[in-house]
């Protein structure tokens, strides 16, 4: 934590820190304690979901550090007593977590994260924990169908008006780690290194007297290979203006309304005939997975999406939830804890998880051990990496974006051909617990 960075103490709910002050005066503060973020079910009809936000979320517990400033004001608003304002001012997370590394594929009840600690230092982070993964990982879930569904076609974020401004640079980071290529947002470039991109927008055009004045003033500053767009008054001459002005070497134009399969076909067919056949199509205006693969038949060649990926395409939580599984008792001996409500039901228990492989590669279930590593028959891959040990942050370099893009790669590629259906369906692979294997 450097000393300008903010501290994300009090970006959490009321009831965390009232449980501790009860916890402290019954004693079961120090209770050594095992909590589990997973999903009880993915998004309605999802295949599979996608773990992002994990190296953001190691940041965060950082800067999870109660001032003098926080304290104050719990004290003022007498959120808590003294003697848990004592324990806050002190706080550090001292305790281990581990957790799927950044990019990789989850499943129902898949122990995306694992925190080891007493009760007091792990329940606070509850709510800063869910609200990073919930978020993140319901962008990447989203934008993982969508460039499955695009293929070899880039796909650009420029969801930056369509949601907070802190959510934009998150969304950015997240749906690069998905397979986008680039993205609007020029923060997300600065904080974490994601290629941004842009040209202009329609403001640009009606700017000027004419579309010939506007073109000639873009390429002129941009160069010739810039993406001119053509939707603002008559597709087809603004097509046929922008070959004239840029030439065969015109770098892209830009289809933003109406029919864009059609739109895309006939503007193709245009570029061929005036010679630029080098010059790709870029279309914009509301896309979602399903828009982009009834495109996928047209002479598209990148995709801007914008609304719908920062929304998660419908589903802007990830729906994962942060329960305790363990605790120890009277006696110091570890037992399971699980929560019974109806539709709400947890299971009990630390847990191992690990992906079972076929001889080929593909994956054939998510097998989960409860207390213990489930057994590997020698094609599998163990899934948990350890993130924090002692409170210091170790699993770094497993929450880089670019280890994160290629590990969801390699992840999303060992699935089975169902996953990366678009149709309803259940998840791709079962979540089997080790002690109900046949």
């Amino acid at each position: 934590m450097t000393a300008s960075a903010p501290s994300t103490a009090l970006l959490t709910d009321h009831y965390e820190l009232t449980m501790v002050e009860a916890a402290l005066r019954s004693g079961a503060a120090s209770r050594d304690c095992v909590f589990e973020v997973f999903a009880r079910r993915l998004p309605e009809g999802r295949r599979y979901g996608v773990v992002a936000g994990t190296g953001r979320l190691l940041d965060a517990i950082e800067q999870f550090r109660f001032s003098d400033e926080e304290i104050e004001q719990l004290r003022r608003t007498r959120v808590v007593d003294d003697a848990t304002l004592e324990f806050l001012a002190s706080y550090r997370f001292q305790g281990d977590i581990w957790g799927y590394a950044e990019g990789e594929c989850y499943f129902p009840y898949s122990p995306v994260l694992v925190v080891e600690s007493d009760f007091a230092h792990g329940v606070v982070l509850e709510t800063l924990v869910l609200s990073i993964l919930n978020h993140d990982s319901a962008v990447a879930s989203a934008a993982s169908r969508m460039t499955s569904a695009a293929g070899d076609r880039p796909c650009i974020e420029m969801g930056s008006r369509r949601t907070h401004e802190e959510a934009a640079v998150a969304a950015a980071r997240a749906a690069y780690i998905a397979g986008f290529a680039t993205t609007s947002n020029l923060e997300a470039g600065r904080r974490y290194g994601v290629p941004t991109a842009g040209t202009a927008a329609h403001a640009f055009t009606l700017l000027h007297d004419d579309e010939r004045e506007a073109f000639t003033a873009q390429v002129e500053s941009l160069g010739k290979g810039t993406t001119l767009l053509v939707d603002t008054y008559d597709v087809v001459s603004a097509v046929r203006t922008a070959v004239e002005i840029a030439g065969p070497e015109l770098g892209a134009v830009r289809l933003d309304s109406g029919d864009l399969l059609s739109q895309a076909r006939e503007v193709r067919a245009l570029l061929n005939d005036l010679g630029a056949q080098d010059t790709k199509i870029v279309v914009t205006s509301d896309l979602d997975e399903y828009a982009i693969a009834a495109l996928a038949a047209g002479p598209v060649d990148r995709y801007g999406v914008g609304t719908s990926l920062v929304t998660g395409s419908g589903h802007p939580t990830a729906g994962m939830v942060y329960k305790l599984v363990a605790r120890t008792d009277d006696s110091g001996t570890m037992v399971s804890v699980a929560k019974k409500s109806k539709d709400k039901q947890s299971v009990g228990g630390r847990k191992y998880a690990l992906r079972r492989l076929n001889a080929k590669g593909c994956a054939e279930a998510e097998v989960i051990g409860l207390g213990e590593h489930p057994a590997d028959d020698g094609d599998d891959r163990a899934l948990l990496v350890p993130l924090v040990r002692d409170g210091e942050a170790v699993g770094r370099e497993a929450c880089t974006i670019e280890a994160a893009r290629s590990r969801h790669e390699a992840s999303r590629a060992e699935l089975p051909a169902a996953a990366h259906r678009l149709q309803r369906g259940e998840p791709a692979i079962p979540t089997l617990f080790e002690d109900n294997l046949p």
